[in-house]
């Protein structure tokens, strides 16, 4: 059976801030975005099953992919005083170590590279290009646009992406997306919940803000009102924010290890959908456009 006509595209809009526009014409109409961070591929304790499971997922939803970072782990050159050759996956015991990530990474996952859209930047890419003078995301991005992907963009360590929604007669709904790799170390107790105070100072416009890099997994919703366009009437909105896992499960049985001499506990694994629904309208009113936001498992 042929799958149904795509329902969204994706464009870049101006610097550091890229579109995605989703058409659900009728009311039950649904559309996911999958958001994975701190995918950390060549590390060879990340969870490729998982990944690959929740990619093929995405593929069966015809969702389309934000990565907000860290997808590559790139700590094994000979340079970096953490290298391990134990930490080494057989396809990059090379010379060309920085090369074979991207080579690797891009024909392990051309078959989703269909659903490939933003492609944000981690500390882990950062440090290449500080210390190396090559951008890993930018590379393996130009690969994926060499194999033939098409929607797939480079983004920034953080960034927007604004997802409109067209429903019904051609209204549209936009939803703002900021996207910020993350920073610090988290917090044993907060697991980073309290920056969201702090982003909520000056992120005053966003509906949805995505984060990862301590590889924690929450969700918190801020509520909020505004006074409508013509000041006539108080409105009540809400700001998401979700934080990711990730894909690397350093921790494994607890017997050794940085995560374990750190004092590190086990962290979360896996991804987050965002499902933006057409919804009837209440007590009989104009339908609407609505989100949630879902662990991917």
């Amino acid at each position: 059976m042929a799958k149904a006509a795509r329902r969204w595209t994706v464009e870049p809009r101006a610097a550091n801030i890229h579109r995605i526009e989703i058409r659900l014409p009728h009311v039950g109409d649904e559309q996911r975005i999958l958001l994975q961070s701190d995918v950390h591929e060549d590390n060879p304790h990340t969870d490729r099953d998982l990944l690959e499971t929740h990619l093929d997922q995405a593929d069966g939803f015809d969702a389309p992919v934000l990565d907000n970072g860290d997808w590559f782990c790139a700590m094994q050159g000979r340079w970096d005083p953490r290298a391990n050759k134990d930490d080494l996956r057989p396809e990059h015991r090379t010379a060309r170590y920085l090369d074979s990530l991207i080579e690797t990474a891009a024909a392990r996952y051309k078959r989703y590279q269909h659903l490939f859209t933003v492609r944000g930047k981690g500390n882990h890419e950062t440090a290449i290009l500080k210390r190396h003078e090559t951008d890993l995301t930018e590379r393996f991005v130009e690969r994926l646009k060499a194999q033939g992907a098409k929607d797939v963009y480079t983004g920034g360590y953080a960034g927007w992406v604004v997802v409109n929604v067209i429903h019904g007669k051609n209204n549209e709904k936009p939803f703002k997306l900021h996207y910020h790799h993350g920073w610090g170390g988290g917090g044993p107790v907060t697991r980073g919940v309290i920056q969201t105070n702090r982003m909520a100072a000056y992120l005053a416009d966003a509906d949805i803000v995505f984060t990862g890099h301590t590889h924690d997994s929450w969700q918190m919703v801020i509520p909020r009102i505004r006074l409508n366009q013509d000041c006539t009437q108080v409105q009540h909105t809400r700001q998401t924010y979700v934080r990711v896992g990730g894909y690397k499960a350093e921790y494994r049985n607890g017997e050794g290890g940085w995560a374990v001499e750190k004092g590190m506990p086990p962290k979360p694994l896996g991804s987050a959908w965002v499902i933006f629904k057409h919804v009837p309208g209440h007590n009989g009113g104009r339908s609407y456009v609505d989100y949630d936001i879902v662990e991917a498992k």
